[in-house]
């Protein structure tokens, strides 16, 4: 690997990279440990114990997996042979589950890749959950860039998967918006348009570059930033916020595009992206602090709203929608953003009780010291993001392999995005399809 993608961040202290080491390993294991058995790919969710009993992966929580394994390879956890073997298992898998105009199902059986409906009329291809897992392939892709045989097979074996997802099948009559969902049975019905921001700018951008009916940019301008919680500008608790609901929603918007794509310098015609993120962060970090609700646990060491496990199930949180429930990975992910508030609030849940927080994969998906309740489980898609995020805080590793993408490049051009990565781009290694 090449070394300008390792070199440690140099704020970093000894003693907080050890927690940092502690907590990105552990998150790490979910998707290595904890993957499924036969397939390799990430579960949704597992215990903190023991692994469910359902044979249920999940597609965005397997492209957050990938990129867990090259952090993994860089921190020297597991070998760059040992990951290759994995990753093409992985692949098999991916080739054999059933696809949608080449849009993979938000859930799937991991023994025979068949489809398990996320909800009623949501039984086929998620557009979403399909850009988060090429986030992570398209990352796999760049790194395992030598021309050996075993990495140059892994290449063309998702540049395969890649070519064959047509974005314009998940374009409704001729509209000018992405819609989240498409079924064979019920086609459009459940009616979700990808618009006003959220965590899906990740699949613009996709959709834009992608080689093979790739979408135009007025798809872009017309429907993702025409939503009606798009544009805010208004100030909350003294901090103004570019885009996005009041106060900014839950976390995660932050966090699932931008493991791979790098907010620093990263702007268009509607936002300074790094500053957008920055201010949701401090806003929900504010908001925390303030209490309003004057829940217990809550400060400027224990912080973070987004979406979790909660007591009665999974649950959205964020300072409009606040249960007083405490998400590790929010902080954690925040990382890059609030680096000093983001370190606290690490060493506070250390100081929890450890048998409650903390498990095999790291911390609990999620906690409230007002109702006294811990989850006993993780969610995949809060896991990975825990290990990316903490390591482009570090080193940049995920974002520069993913910003080094020639079709991320091309589309975040077509839709009018800056940054320093187009200005200073590298051509990456793209074979033909086979």
């Amino acid at each position: 690997m090449d070394q300008t993608f390792v070199r440690e961040n140099t704020g970093i202290t000894a003693d907080d990279a050890a927690l940092l080491d502690r907590v990105q390993r552990a998150s790490f294991q979910y998707f290595w440990d904890g993957a499924h058995p036969q397939s390799g790919l990430a579960r949704d969710r597992s215990g903190k114990n023991a692994d469910p009993a359902n044979d249920l992966v999940a597609a965005g929580a397997t492209g957050f997996g990938f990129m867990a394994i090259l952090v993994a390879i860089e921190r020297g956890w597991i070998e760059r042979q040992e990951a290759i073997a994995r990753i093409g298992t992985m692949l098999t898998a991916l080739e054999n589950t059933k696809r949608y105009h080449g849009v993979f199902p938000h859930f799937f059986h991991g023994a025979d890749g068949s489809t398990i409906p996320f909800s009623m009329r949501d039984d086929g291809g998620d557009l979403v959950e399909t850009s988060f897992l090429f986030q992570g392939l398209l990352c796999v892709r760049q790194y395992f860039a030598t021309p050996s045989p075993d990495e140059t097979a892994l290449r063309k074996r998702i540049n395969h998967l890649w070519h064959g997802v047509e974005w314009t099948a998940h374009i409704k009559h001729d509209e000018k918006v992405l819609y989240w969902h498409h079924s064979p049975r019920y086609h459009f019905a459940r009616n979700v348009p990808i618009q006003g921001w959220n965590e899906a700018l990740i699949t613009y951008v996709l959709a834009a570059g992608a080689p093979r009916h790739g979408i135009d940019a007025d798809i872009y301008h017309e429907g993702f930033a025409k939503g009606s919680q798009f544009i805010n500008r208004r100030d909350y608790y003294g901090i103004n916020l570019p885009l996005g609901p009041d106060y900014g929603g839950p976390l995660f918007f932050a966090h699932y595009s931008f493991c791979g794509l790098d907010p620093r310098g990263l702007s268009d015609r509607y936002a300074d992206y790094w500053q957008q993120n920055c201010n949701h962060v401090r806003i929900n970090y504010q908001h925390c602090v303030e209490n309003p609700h004057g829940y217990r646990g809550y400060g400027p060491d224990s912080w973070g709203l987004t979406s979790s496990h909660g007591p009665a199930g999974y649950v959205v949180s964020s300072p409009a929608s606040d249960f007083g429930l405490i998400a590790p990975t929010a902080a954690l992910c925040s990382l890059p953003y609030l680096p000093d508030e983001s370190m606290n609030a690490i060493r506070r849940f250390f100081k929890l009780p450890e048998g409650k927080i903390w498990g095999r994969f790291g911390f609990v998906d999620a906690f409230s010291q007002t109702s006294g309740w811990y989850a006993r489980t993780y969610l995949g898609i809060d896991q990975g993001p825990i290990v990316a995020m903490i390591e482009n805080h570090r080193t940049g590793l995920l974002w520069n392999l993913f910003m080094s993408v020639p079709e991320v490049q091309q589309g975040l051009q077509k839709l009018g995005f800056t940054s320093p990565h187009l200005a200073n781009s590298e051509q990456a290694i793209l074979e033909p399809m086979a």
